[in-house]
């Protein structure tokens, strides 16, 4: 039986070509990819300011939000710099240890994404389910251990798809038909059975995601039936609008991403140059959207902005 030397068919370095088909267009593409970028950078530091300077944000629920922004941050930083490289410049290579780093942070931060909503989702739950207890159930020692343990259950949960990647031996072609490293892209790439890197890689994490899902679900429907029992009108509406900045994030957030996924894993018949569009897509526009979608929606956050960027209206 052949032994292969891992650590000699690891060294090379990939090649991430571009959306296959549109190579002639990169230009054109990098133009609005640029523009979205700049708004996730801008929208999600200026929601993480707003939340470290004001008093009156510092509440759970913002503490959750700030979670979120340097998240979106952190998935949108890990592909698209790399993305508008290869847009600009043609084909770029990536380390092997490079791209390792770039898809644990990508899975990473989904898993972590979900993990953040589903504390949000809890968070409006016991505001609006039992606002009497809420700062007694959600101390800051509660609130960091739901920021640790979440953490960490992101972290457990991705790392060992590194491991199992690492241990393959890339003996074909170097070159990735996309625009950043994915792990069962680049586990496609290798000579031996990924059998346990794609049952693992769609099973565990996917799960994980369900699992949150399915609370998130059950949350908000207790928390309707909790606000259509309020017997003010003027609270029910408070309490809708205060939930329908988080359930317009939700849903931006898991329909692309579980579109994507499913695609990628069964959707053969979905041509590659638009899955992967789709893909950057996903990594780009929930983190711009959901800085604006909280000012827009949630009145003491588009208060604040009001007065940071006119602040002579607010006079």
């Amino acid at each position: 039986m052949a032994a292969y030397n891992l650590s000699g068919y690891n060294t090379a370095p990939f090649t991430l070509s571009g959306i296959p088909g549109l190579e002639q267009h990169h230009v054109w593409i990098s133009i609005p990819f640029c523009f979205i970028y700049m708004v996730a950078i801008v929208g999600n530091s200026i929601l993480l300011y707003l939340i470290a300077v004001e008093h009156s944000l510092h509440t759970p629920m913002f503490f959750f939000l700030s979670m979120l922004a340097v998240t979106d941050l952190m998935l949108s930083t890990t592909c698209i710099p790399k993305t508008l490289t290869i847009f600009w410049f043609g084909p770029q290579k990536i380390s092997f240890a490079g791209c390792l780093t770039q898809l644990f942070f990508l899975h990473y931060s989904f898993v972590l994404d979900s993990a953040i909503l589903l504390a949000m989702a809890f968070d409006r739950y016991v505001a609006i389910c039992s606002p009497l207890r809420y700062t007694t159930i959600l101390t800051h020692q509660t609130i960091a251990k739901i920021a640790v343990g979440i953490s960490l259950r992101s972290f457990c949960v991705f790392v060992p798809c590194v491991f199992l990647v690492n241990r393959l031996p890339f003996c074909k072609t170097h070159i990735i038909p996309h625009t950043y490293c994915e792990h069962i892209g680049v586990a496609r790439l290798a000579c031996a059975d990924i059998s346990i890197n794609i049952w693992y890689g769609f099973c565990v994490p996917i799960m994980t995601v369900i699992t949150d899902v399915v609370l998130i679900a059950v949350s908000y429907t207790l928390i309707l039936c909790a606000v259509f029992r309020l017997p003010s009108r003027d609270a029910r509406q408070k309490a809708l609008g205060t939930c329908g900045s988080h359930v317009c994030v939700i849903l931006m957030f898991y329909i692309p991403a579980f579109f994507s996924i499913l695609a990628h894993r069964f959707g053969h018949n979905v041509p590659r140059t638009f899955h992967i569009m789709f893909a950057n897509l996903y990594v780009i526009i929930p983190p711009a959207l959901n800085p604006i979608v909280y000012g827009v929606k949630t009145k003491q956050i588009r208060d604040k902005v009001i007065i940071l960027l006119f602040p002579k209206l607010s006079q």
